[in-house]
C-alpha cells in the first residue's frame, strides 16, 4: 500500500489492512458490500483504533486493485453510520462512535478474597515498605549510575551489590560471605530452582525436605527434575536417623525458624547436620526466609557459618521489604559456584541492573537497617497481640516456637476439634486461616486443632478483632 495520505497509525502496514484483501477479491456484484462490512469489524474490533487516519479513496483502491469510486462509496456509507468522519481536506478518519472493549488481564495472585479476618501466613506488612526512603534511593541511583552499569550485567550481579550484601550477611546473621560466590537471584524461589537444576545436572536424582514444610520447596525442585523425600522433625529440628536412611545427598532447612513450627534447630542437631553432609559428600540447602526477626533474644547465626563449604544460605527481601521486588541472594560452596552462575546466566543473563544498584544504595545509606529495625518493633508487638488474644478467647490455647517470625503455630484444647469441623465454621464466618497439617505429609492422630497463624500482615486491633471471630465463629 502507498504511504501518501496516511500516517504511521493508519492502515498502511497494520494487521487491519489483511482484512480487506478477501473483500477486494469478491465477486464484483458483492465487493462492495464486502469491502464495508470488512472495514467495519476492523473498527468494531479495535484493530483499527479511533483516530486512525485512512489512506485516500485513491490511494486505497490502488492498492486493492478495484475502482475508486467503490471505495468512496464504502467511506461515504461508514461516515454515515458513524464509524468514519471526514472533512474537506481532512481527510478519512476512525471515529470515537464505537469502541471496542479493552481486554483485561487477570489477576492471579495469591489472595483470600473477601476475608474478615486474614491469618494466611507469608506476607508482611506492605505498607511498612519505605516509600519515601526508596524513592530517594532511585533517583539517586538514576542520577549517578554509569552508562555501562545498564548493559547486561555480571550474571552473579553487580559488584558493588555482592559486596554490600556479603557486609550485611557477615555483620548480621554470621555468613561467612565471599561476594565472588554470592549470586543475586529474583527470590529463594529462584535460588532452589537454580541449585536443583545443577544438582540435577550432576546426576543427583532426589533432595530432602522438611516435613512439616513448605511446599513451595518441595515443588520447586519437582520443576527441576528431582524427586523429593519428606523427612520427620523431632524438638530439635531435622530427625537424622531418618535423614541417614534415606539416601538423600542433599536437604532443604529452615534452620534459624522452621517452617512452619516455628522451632529453632538445637545446637547439637546443626552439627550433627553438618556432620551428616561431611558424610555424604553432600549439601544443605539453608533457607533463612525471615531470620532477621527474633524478639526474646539475638537472632541464631546462619548454619552456614559453620560449613561454607556444606552449606548452600539463600534469603531474599520478600519478608523484610516486598515479595513484589522479587529480590534475593544466594551463596554458594565454592565447588557449585562456576555451574550456578552458568546456570544464572543461561536462565535470565543476569537481574535487573536498576534494582540491584538501587538496593546496594539502599543497603550503603543503612536505610535497610532502619527497615529492619522498624519491622521488628512493628511484628514484636504484633505477635505479643496475638500471644494475648487467643487465651482470652480459648482458655488453656498455647502457642508453640520461638518467639520470632511472622507466623506463631496456635495450639487449641481437643474440645475445639474436630479440626476439619473448626476450620468448616471459621470459613463460614469469613475467616482464613491455615491449620499445620496442610504444610506435612504425616496426618497427626489427635483430635486437637493445630493452626499457623500469619500475624505479620495485621494491626494489633485487627488481630484481636480476628481471634474473637474465630472464638464466636466455634461457638455458634
Amino acid at each position: 500500500m502507498t504511504s501518501s495520505g496516511t500516517n504511521p497509525g493508519g492502515l498502511a502496514g497494520t494487521a487491519a489492512w489483511e482484512l480487506l484483501l478477501p473483500a477486494a477479491s469478491a465477486p464484483a456484484r458483492t465487493r462492495g458490500r464486502s469491502l464495508q462490512a470488512a472495514l467495519r469489524e476492523a473498527i468494531r474490533s479495535g484493530r483499527l483504533a479511533p483516530d486512525t487516519r485512512l489512506p485516500s479513496s485513491r490511494d486505497l483502491a490502488a492498492d486493492l486493485g478495484v475502482s475508486r469510486g467503490l471505495v468512496t462509496e464504502a467511506y461515504e456509507q461508514l461516515t454515515a453510520e458513524g464509524y468514519l468522519r471526514s472533512g474537506r481536506g481532512a481527510g478519512t478518519w476512525v471515529g470515537g462512535a464505537v469502541r471496542a472493549p479493552s481486554p483485561r488481564a487477570r489477576d492471579l495472585a495469591p489472595r483470600s478474597p473477601g476475608a474478615r479476618a486474614d491469618f494466611v501466613p507469608g506476607t508482611p506488612d506492605l505498607s511498612l515498605f519505605p516509600r519515601a526512603a526508596w524513592a530517594a534511593a532511585q533517583r539517586g541511583v538514576l542520577a549517578d549510575l554509569p552508562h555501562q552499569d545498564l548493559g547486561y550485567p555480571d550474571p552473579r550481579g553487580l559488584p558493588r551489590l555482592r559486596t554490600a550484601l556479603a557486609e550485611l550477611l557477615a555483620r548480621r546473621r554470621g555468613v561467612v560471605a565471599d561476594p565472588e560466590r554470592i549470586v543475586v537471584v529474583s527470590g529463594v524461589a529462584q535460588a532452589t530452582t537454580l541449585l536443583g537444576h545443577v544438582l540435577h545436572a550432576r546426576g543427583w536424582q532426589a533432595v530432602g525436605v522438611e516435613d512439616p514444610g513448605s511446599p513451595q520447596h518441595e515443588a520447586l525442585y519437582v520443576a527441576a527434575g528431582l524427586g523429593t523425600v519428606p523427612l520427620p522433625l523431632d524438638g530439635d529440628g531435622l530427625a537424622v536417623g531418618p535423614l541417614r536412611a534415606s539416601g538423600v545427598r542433599a536437604v532443604v532447612t529452615t534452620p534459624a525458624h522452621q517452617f512452619p513450627t516455628g522451632i529453632a534447630y538445637s545446637p547439637r542437631r546443626r552439627a550433627e547436620l553438618l556432620d551428616w553432609a561431611r558424610s555424604v559428600d553432600g549439601l544443605v540447602l539453608e533457607d533463612d526466609y525471615d531470620g532477621d526477626f527474633r524478639y526474646d533474644r539475638a537472632p541464631v547465626g546462619a548454619l552456614q557459618g559453620l560449613d561454607p563449604e556444606r552449606v548452600a544460605y539463600a534469603s531474599s527481601v520478600s519478608k523484610s521489604l516486598a515479595p513484589g521486588l522479587r529480590l534475593g541472594w544466594l551463596l554458594v560452596p565454592g565447588w557449585l559456584a562456576e555451574e550456578v552462575v552458568e546456570r544464572k546466566r543461561t536462565m535470565d543473563l543476569g537481574h535487573p541492573s536498576l534494582d540491584q544498584a538501587l538496593f546496594a544504595r539502599f543497603l550503603e545509606r543503612g536505610d535497610y537497617d532502619r527497615q529492619l529495625r522498624r519491622c521488628q518493633r512493628a511484628y514484636r508487638e504484633r505477635r505479643d497481640a496475638l500471644v494475648a488474644a487467643l487465651p482470652e478467647h480459648f482458655p488453656e490455647a498455647t502457642v508453640s516456637g520461638i518467639a520470632a517470625g511472622l507466623h506463631a503455630i496456635a495450639e487449641l484444647p481437643e474440645r475445639y476439634g474436630p479440626e476439619e469441623r473448626f476450620l468448616e465454621r471459621a470459613a463460614a464466618a469469613g475467616a482464613a486461616v491455615r491449620p499445620l497439617g496442610a504444610y506435612t505429609h504425616a496426618r497427626a492422630a489427635d483430635s486437637g486443632v493445630r493452626l499457623v497463624l500469619g500475624y505479620a500482615h495485621l494491626s494489633p486491633a485487627r488481630i484481636r478483632s480476628g481471634v474473637r471471630l474465630l472464638a464466636e465463629a466455634v461457638a455458634r
